[in-house]
Order: C-alpha cells, then structure tokens, then sequence
C-alpha cells in the first residue's frame, strides 16, 4: 500500500483524488438525486431503499456503522425523518450535513386539507408536509442544497457539482414544463384523484389538482370510520373516478373505501420511495414522469 501511496504521490496524484467520497442518504429519492449531481466522484448508499417506507423505518447497528464513515449525510428535512436525531447521536456523525429542502417554504398538513380536500388526521412531522420533492420547481432548491453540501465536504469537486447541478436542473425543468402543458389541458373540475395516503399535495398546488387520502401526511396514522365515511360520501359527491394505491403502502384501506364508493383502484403511484430498477420509477426524473403520465392517463378516461 505504501508503495502504491508514494507512486501516486510521485505521479502528482494524491490518494483520495482515486477514492470515491463517501455519502449517506436518508431514503431513496434524495439519495438518487445526490448520484445525479455527485456523479463518479461520489459513492451513495441509501438507508431506506426502494420500496421501502420512510415513516416507520427503524435504524439498524449497521445503518449506524454507514453514517459513522460518512463524509456527507443528505436528508429531505420538514419532519420527514423522525429518526434522524437518534441516529446521528449513536453515530456521532462529524460531516456534513445537508438539508435538501432548506429554504423551502412547507405546506402545513392542515392547509393541504382544506384546500385539497383531506380528511381532518393527525399529520405528525409538527404540522407541515414533508413530502416537497412531488413539485419539480421546488426540487431545484434540493438540487443547488445538495450541490453545495458537496462541494462544502469537497471543495475541489466543486465545479463539477456545479455543472452537474445545472444539467440536472435543465432537466427536471424540462419535466416540469411538460406536466404543466399537459395537465392544463384538462378541465379543472375533472383533477380529482384519491391515494392511500396525503402524499402528494406539493404536486396538487403546482398542477391544480385536489388529491384525498384516507391516511395523514405520515404511513403511520390511522383513518378512523368516521373519516372513512366521510371519503366515501366526497368521493360520490364530487365524482372521484382516479384513484390509486401507493409504492409502499398497505391497500387494504384503499380497497374498503373503493368498495364502499363504488370506484375501481386504478394503479399505482410513487410517493416516498423509488422502485427498484426493473420497475418504472428508479429514478426521481422517471417517477415524476411516471406518476404524471399515469394520473393524466386516469383523469382523461372520462
């Protein structure tokens, strides 16, 4: 090894400009977009994988062992990661630590539910809605965070986060001016939709569309009979015929509501995590373009 030191030395090269940085991810969807804008220099592991529920993750020892050897921890912020505190103390973590929504102003869980139609639940995460990466004009702010975090834990990498960031942005730019174009083509009245659970109001304010859900903003409340009726009766009254199941959710709840509506699951979207890589949203750019072609899809059936 020291001889594989002094040649690199010798040859102008120091070690760690051979070594990738290490970085920890809270949960799937902040972890790809770190790739994205870290690109080889970095190495990413996510601590709640495809799939996988955010909410009611518990940490492991060795979930402890991968943050203790970090150089960089990312974590979407607004409340989502309840367990983040606990496990940054056992891993007496030392790096930096990135907020990938900072500077965003939040939608607080009961604004979401008056202006979208929510059933009254308790939302936990201290009243806001965490789930902002669904708004794709929002998401650039989690991609200049995560790129200054980057280059704050390696400042010679630094310009090609700064690149890597831009092109990223184009992108989820792109995305964004598509969803808009095609959703507006839809009458408003007709951008109704329910799913299992208060994720994706960010995507309802930015597009105009009112999503119901018998869960809270976090997988772990509990709708009780009394707001499961009163679904049901909004679901008849203002005609809901889109509805859908989530990635990481149980669907029986979904279902009972369906039958008493008398309305057909129609699918399934992306919320809090991505899919694995041989499903269709194993990345943030295709889970976005994912879900949208798959609401347009339902909501254009009329």
């Amino acid at each position: 090894m020291k001889k594989i030191a002094l040649a690199l030395l010798l040859g102008g090269l120091s070690l760690s400009a051979w070594a990738k940085m290490p970085v920890v991810a809270s949960f799937s969807i902040v972890a790809d977009m770190a790739r994205e804008i870290g690109g080889d220099r970095v190495e990413v592991v996510s601590l709640v994988g495809p799939d996988q529920d955010a909410h009611v993750f518990q940490p492991a020892p060795a979930d402890v062992k991968k943050l203790a050897g970090a150089k960089v921890f990312v974590v979407n912020g607004l409340g989502f990661e309840g367990w983040l505190g606990r496990l940054s103390r056992s891993a007496s973590f030392k790096g930096t630590l990135v907020e990938a929504s900072r500077g965003i102003q939040p939608l607080k869980a009961e604004d979401a539910e008056h202006k979208h139609g929510g059933a009254d639940h308790d939302h936990g995460h201290d009243g806001l809605d965490p789930h902002a990466w669904h708004d794709p004009v929002l998401v650039e702010t989690y991609i200049r965070n995560i790129a200054s975090g980057l280059s704050r834990a390696d400042p010679e990498g630094a310009k090609t986060y700064a690149q890597r960031a831009a092109d990223y942005t184009t992108r989820v730019r792109a995305a964004h001016q598509w969803a808009a174009k095609s959703f507006a083509a839809i009458p408003a009245a007709q951008r109704k939709v329910l799913t299992s659970h208060d994720a994706f109001h960010y995507l309802g304010k930015r597009y105009a569309i009112s999503f119901l859900a018998p869960q809270g903003v976090s997988t772990d409340t509990e709708a009780s009979a009394k707001q499961v009726s009163r679904l049901v009766r909004q679901i008849r009254t203002d005609k809901v015929s889109a509805v859908f199941m989530e990635n990481m959710a149980d669907r029986r709840l979904l279902d009972q509501l369906a039958r008493e509506a008398g309305v057909q699951v129609g699918g399934k979207l992306y919320s809090d995590a991505l899919s694995g890589p041989a499903d269709p949203a194993a990345s943030y750019l295709s889970m976005f373009r994912y879900n949208v072609e798959t609401l347009l899809k339902a909501l254009t059936k009329r």
